[in-house]
């Protein structure tokens, strides 16, 4: 993905923002859609997947933050919520909700095209890195999947949160508090058991690793080359 494919969606209920937004990302070679109401916002991703949204929290009808609410289940695309609300609970409130950074109105331009940028750039580095293969394995997070020696492994969602942390993150060795962190658990004997699942799906002899390996008084980390 580059500038000249990155189709944003801009929805606020000020013309005039709209106009302004739109021709800034124009100027810096976004496609841009805009909507004038969280309503026409969640009838536009039903036919577009767009890459990113820039979202007002205080709209007429339903506010950004019920847009977020009403599609969490089936909206992956990273938010930038723009409000005149500038208070930490508003921020802490659309972070809760699930968007991924705030800016304040009034804003600079040139700052929101930067925090667009960033937020584009982690996510073309993660989609580049969701499907992996090293010596006989194939790691597909895409299809939930692992190929191993001609055979084909499922992997659930806790797994894939994992292996997306790890693969992001290779050799960095993860605690058992952090796997914990990130599957939701508190257990480290339920972590053992399922880093010792995944085993059995990515190793050619899990019990002598090679790649999802043991730091002794440390934890796991993903060896791949």
């Amino acid at each position: 993905m580059d500038k000249f494919t990155a189709h944003i969606l801009v929805v606020d209920d000020d013309e005039g923002i709209r106009s302004l937004v739109k021709q800034y990302l124009n100027e810096n070679q976004y496609l841009v859609t805009t909507a004038d109401s969280a309503e026409n916002a969640s009838e536009k991703i039903k036919i577009i997947e767009f890459d990113l949204i820039v979202l007002d929290i205080m709209m007429p009808g339903k506010s950004g933050l019920e847009f977020i609410e009403d599609n969490k289940k089936k909206l992956k695309t990273p938010i930038i919520l723009l409000t005149a609300k500038g208070e930490p609970t508003e921020r802490i409130k659309g972070l809760e909700v699930g968007a991924d950074d705030y800016l304040p109105k009034p804003f600079e331009p040139k700052e929101l095209i930067l925090r667009i940028q960033n937020i584009l750039n982690k996510t073309i580095k993660t989609e580049q890195i969701r499907v992996i293969e090293f010596e006989k394995v194939k790691i597909d997070l895409n299809k939930l999947l692992i190929f191993k020696n001609s055979k084909e492994f499922k992997i659930n969602n806790t797994e894939k949160v994992i292996l997306e942390k790890m693969i992001n993150n290779p050799g960095k060795t993860f605690s058992r508090e952090d796997i914990g962190q990130l599957i939701n658990l508190d257990k480290e004997r339920s972590v053992d058991v399922i880093v010792t699942r995944l085993r059995k799906k990515i190793e050619i002899d899990p019990k002598n690793p090679k790649f999802l390996q043991t730091i002794r008084g440390t934890g796991y980390v993903l060896w791949i080359e």
